[in-house]
Order: C-alpha cells, then structure tokens, then sequence
C-alpha cells in the first residue's frame, strides 16, 4: 500500500492505529541502532533509511543506497533489511538469530513480513541494523556493480 505522505509521521498518521503502533515501535528500534550516515526519508512509498546521495551518488539508478525500509501493506507489515541481502554471511546470521526466537520466520526475497510487533524480535532487528554501516552498504554495492561488469565484459 503505497503512501504519498512526505514524512514518516505523516505516513504513520494515516495509518489504522494498531498498525501505527506497531509501526512506531520498529522505527523507534531502527533509528535507536541506526549507523552514523544513514537518513530516515519517504521513497517508494514508505519510510527508508538510505546512504544520502551527497554521501554516495554513484548508484546503478541514481537513488540512494537503501539500508533499511519500513512499509505498512495489505495484509502485512514490512521490514526490508537491504543490508543483508547484499552479504551472505549477514543473512545467515539474522536467520539463525531469527529462527532461535522461535517467532514465526516470514520472509520474502527482500523483506521480514509481521502481523503484529510481538511477531517481530526486535533485539535481532537492532542488532542487525547496527550491524552494517553506510561504508559496508557503499561497498556492498560497489562489489555487485563490479561482478555485474565484468560478468558484461565475458
């Protein structure tokens, strides 16, 4: 459910409240654990905490470097660790850390889905925000771009 709104609270003032609750409650724990030189910032329809592109502008796609996003959808909430993704060894450790909660794991290609904040261990959700800094994301990147030249240059 994409939002138009200009800024995190004006995203979570459209929200139904218990969803605004929860919602509030996941971006307190990432803006509590979030790295020197990320933003919080409205894109693509919900709330991102991205490298800015004073800090970082040579992206594949001209957008900042997405770290971390928060979205409210249909039937579910969101959370993208984009920082992970980008890092075998990082997945691995947020999975297993995940798992051993016993919480239920809902995961997609890119996203943590909850229907409720008790469904979410936020402890991991801290810890793994902090986990990666806006050099680790920058280099991240730099990496996929460079495998993805030389697999052209073959």
């Amino acid at each position: 459910m994409r939002s138009s709104a200009p800024t995190a609270a004006e995203y979570l003032a459209e929200l139904p409240a218990d969803r605004r609750e929860a919602l509030e409650a996941v971006r307190q724990v990432i803006l509590t654990h979030l790295p020197d030189g990320l933003v919080e910032t409205m894109a693509w329809g919900m709330i991102c905490y991205v490298v800015p592109l004073d800090t970082f502008g040579d992206t594949y796609n001209g957008q900042p470097l997405v770290h971390t996003a928060l979205a409210n959808q249909k039937q579910y909430m969101s959370l993208y660790l984009h920082s992970i993704y980008g890092d075998e060894a990082m997945r691995e450790r947020f999975e297993a850390a995940y798992l051993a909660t016993g919480k239920r794991y809902d995961v997609g290609k890119s996203c943590v889905r909850f229907r409720r904040l008790e469904d979410l261990p936020l402890d991991v959700v801290g810890e793994t925000i902090e986990s990666a800094s806006a050099e680790d994301l920058i280099a991240q990147h730099q990496r996929a771009m460079a495998s993805r030249r030389s697999r052209r240059v073959r």
